[in-house]
């Protein structure tokens, strides 16, 4: 197996289009060609977990978080960064890193992070716009069938839970065929009518190229007509964060016990309780201050995240319970992820996970 199947699978369920614009996910270190030794799964690359590869005989690292975030430029060994680099680079060592793309899909990191407090009804919390377009084709009532499937097998036509959508309207086409064309109806010289239906499908940006493939594929004319016009829709399968449901109402402090618990974290720093119950609650791996406004905003209870500063615990004004419960516990089920990821792809195929627990951070 190529490494380039690996990480296709990973990109297959969450799409580098999808991570934002200051992020570095994908194969940083390694040749998409290489043949896979053994797939070691991280949270964080760091210079034990390059040595716990080698030690396995694992040539890939698939982790979270991009060992290379920002430029490299100089790689003397000054830093931790510059050690992996040096370190993987000598035994061949290829790493891929799936970070807020893995985040921003809707079965990703904060799905994760819901399942643990067994949350129902769930959807994103900030849904990202810009990443739906549509395509307008018109197709002989004939083939518009075959057009059709074609667009569906390519990955167009989803909305939601929904699949296969698509509107169809009858109408007449007309065309005259030029000099040196081979055209599927009419005449060279003559103007030609043809009943056609205008087809119309939504797909993700990110599909683009092979939607457009299939339906020049599919479709019967030379010369096919179509339209790809930008959506301003918001994308409900794709963004930041997760709000959901708590099977029964929770005591406040008896709430902030249970997610103690379930993230196994040391620590959980939160504001000031309201006196209400905790039912509706939203969170977000890693750091997610930036979401607060929008937790508050769906009638979230509780915002459940990491990396809130002094100041910001203040923005909860009463109006919700911030709980922050560490960066690394808050994205720590992500191995988890990967692991489902590759084995339903490849049953034959065992990924390690592994054991070094890369957090930096410790309680007292």
């Amino acid at each position: 197996m190529k490494i380039k199947e690996i990480t296709a699978a990973i990109a297959a369920f969450a799409p580098l289009q999808y991570q934002e614009s200051y992020d570095n996910a994908g194969l940083l270190f390694g040749n998409a060609d290489w043949d896979v030794s053994g797939v070691l799964l991280s949270l964080d690359t760091t210079e034990a977990v390059v040595d716990e590869a080698i030690s396995k005989g694992c040539n890939l690292i698939v982790a979270h978080h991009p060992i290379v975030f920002g430029g490299l430029k100089k790689i003397n060994g000054n830093n931790y960064v510059e050690r992996v680099a040096i370190k993987a680079i000598k035994h061949d060592i290829a790493i891929y890193a799936a970070h807020t793309n893995l985040d921003n899909v809707r079965n990703g990191v904060c799905e994760m992070m819901g399942q643990r407090l067994s949350l129902k009804n769930t959807r994103v919390l900030a849904p990202k716009k810009d990443l739906l377009r549509k395509l307008y084709t018109f197709v002989p009532h004939a083939s518009a069938e075959k057009v059709r499937s074609a667009l569906f097998a390519a990955g167009a036509g989803h909305i939601g839970a929904y699949s296969e959508c698509s509107f169809n309207g009858a109408g007449e086409g007309t065309f005259k065929a030029g000099t040196g064309t081979q055209p599927y109806v009419g005449e060279i010289g003559s103007r030609h009518s043809e009943a056609e239906t205008k087809l119309e499908v939504i797909f993700p940006l990110y599909l683009e190229q092979y939607v457009i493939k299939a339906l020049i594929a599919s479709h019967p004319y030379e010369e096919v007509a179509y339209d790809v016009v930008k959506l301003e829709n918001e994308y409900a399968q794709v963004g930041s964060g997760l709000i959901g449901e708590l099977e029964a109402p929770m005591d406040e402090m008896e709430f902030l016990k249970f997610v103690k618990q379930q993230f196994d974290t040391g620590c959980v720093r939160y504001t000031p309780l309201r006196g209400r119950p905790v039912k509706r609650v939203a969170l977000c791996g890693g750091a997610g201050s930036f979401l607060l406004k929008r937790a508050i905003g769906a009638g979230a209870d509780a915002y459940i995240s990491a990396d809130f500063k002094y100041h910001e615990f203040f923005d909860a004004e009463n109006q919700i319970v911030i709980a922050d419960v560490g960066h690394f516990e808050s994205e720590q089920f992500t191995v988890d992820l990967f692991f489902h990821i590759l084995t339903e792809k490849f049953p034959n195929f065992a990924p390690l996970k592994s054991t070094i627990r890369t957090n930096p951070v410790n309680y007292l």
